[in-house]
């Protein structure tokens, strides 16, 4: 699948890297709103995923989770399927590495905990990683997953905004309930509304409103984060980002330049200088 880099944010100056190394895509904002058959069509589920991930173990590591997997269906204690879904999250994340069906079965484990505290913490594993994702159909699973999650945590705590800004950021990434990344956006925007000083809010506002092409909205949004949150490194680079597309490259430049110094690999450094050059 073609490469979907609407911009490389979140889970550290390292994936940001990768946009300037690998370059990146303008979306087409009629495209954002309304996804295409082929996009659906594509829609992953969390079986084959699980089933995916297991088929690169070794013989070993297969046996290992099939016994740990067999122990979750024949359990009917609760506390025995919690302590096996976290047995697994670790096998995933600690021995194999591999970040989906860690998340999952994490999240499977905070369902079964009900726990507000690590259902919210498992949603946003999944939405950090979901943005270094280049992969529409897994993304759209990504999104769908740390839906759930966050609905759940609102049941618990119906007013934690953090939650609400979560959640409606899950639709701008393509989570089902929602017909366009708008409906999203107009969920975090009830509480950026009310709460101007959510930063969380305003800079998902402002990173959705790159995803729809709405560059003025966006630059608003994140020169207010910036301002509030001036070691924020991803609001730096995400306005630098909205000022380019915005056709400011003076304005560009200039952000291009102060996140630089949240930069300690030459490579990337250079091929961020290149990008100022580029602008001028």
């Amino acid at each position: 699948m073609k490469k979907q880099q609407l911009f490389v944010v979140a889970g550290g100056i390292a994936l940001l890297l990768g946009l300037f190394i690998f370059g990146r895509t303008k979306p087409d904002p009629k495209k954002l709103a309304q996804p295409t058959q082929t996009a659906r069509e594509e829609q992953l589920d969390s079986r084959s995923i699980l089933e995916t991930a297991k088929s690169r173990l070794s013989p070993d590591q297969q046996a290992r989770i099939t016994v740990l997997e067999n122990s979750i269906v024949r359990g009917d204690v609760v506390s025995q399927k919690i302590k096996v879904y976290q047995q697994l999250a670790d096998f995933w994340k600690d021995s194999a590495r591999v970040f989906e069906p860690f998340a999952y079965y994490f999240g499977e484990k905070a369902k079964l905990e009900n726990s507000e505290k690590n259902l919210t913490f498992a949603a946003h594993l999944y939405l950090r990683q979901l943005k270094t994702v280049d992969q529409q159909s897994l993304q759209v699973w990504m999104a769908n997953q740390a839906k759930e999650l966050f609905e759940k945590a609102l049941i618990l705590n119906p007013l934690n905004d953090s939650s609400k800004v979560g959640l409606g950021s899950c639709f701008i990434f393509g989570a089902s309930g929602a017909a366009s990344p708008m409906e999203g956006i107009q969920k975090i925007l009830e509480v950026a509304t009310r709460d101007s000083t959510n930063m969380y809010a305003q800079f998902m506002l402002g990173y959705g409103g790159i995803m729809t092409g709405q560059y003025d909205k966006a630059i608003n949004r994140l020169d207010r984060v910036v301002k509030a949150e001036p070691d924020n490194s991803e609001a730096v680079f995400l306005l630098a980002e909205a000022y380019e597309r915005h056709g400011d490259s003076k304005q560009a430049a200039h952000w291009y330049e102060i996140g630089k110094k949240f930069v300690n690999n030459a490579d990337a450094l250079k091929e961020i200088d290149e990008r100022i050059k580029s602008l001028k």
